[in-house]
C-alpha cells in the first residue's frame, strides 16, 4: 500500500510564551511585516517560503523549550547573519562554526540555529 502521508514538513512548531511578543520578535528578526492576526489567542503563522513556523503560546513551558536546534534558518551570508543578531542583541550561544553556522537562542530560551545554504 502507497502511504497517504507525504515526505514534506508542512509545519514547526515553537513554543513561546507571549504570542505578541515572540510574532514581534520573529518578524523582525526574519525582517518581515506583521501580518494576519493571531489565531484562536495563542498561535501565529510566520509568513515562510518552505515549511510554516507556528508561533504557539499554548504549548509553552520551561520545560517544552528547545534545548538543541530543531531545524535552522538558511542565509546566504554567515558572517553578515551573525552581525545582525550580535547588533539586535541576541543571545548567541555559539561562535560561527565551521564557517557554516551559529546557533542562539530566541526571547523564550528556544535554542535556535542560522546555516550558511
Amino acid at each position: 500500500m502507497k502511504s497517504p502521508i507525504l515526505n514534506e514538513v508542512g509545519a514547526i512548531f515553537i513554543p513561546v510564551k507571549n504570542i505578541e511578543k515572540a510574532r514581534d520578535w520573529y518578524c523582525e528578526m526574519l525582517g518581515l511585516p506583521v501580518e494576519g492576526e493571531v489565531q484562536f489567542g495563542h498561535i501565529y503563522v510566520l509568513p515562510m517560503e518552505g515549511p510554516n513556523i507556528v508561533l504557539d503560546s499554548k504549548i509553552y513551558s520551561e520545560e517544552k523549550v528547545f534545548q538543541v536546534p530543531m531545524f535552522h534558518f538558511n542565509t546566504e551570508d554567515i558572517e553578515a547573519a551573525y552581525t545582525y543578531m550580535k547588533e539586535k542583541g541576541v543571545e548567541l550561544t555559539s561562535a560561527i562554526e565551521h564557517q557554516h553556522y551559529f546557533t542562539y537562542k530566541d526571547p523564550d530560551g528556544n535554542h535556535l540555529m542560522v546555516c550558511k545554504c
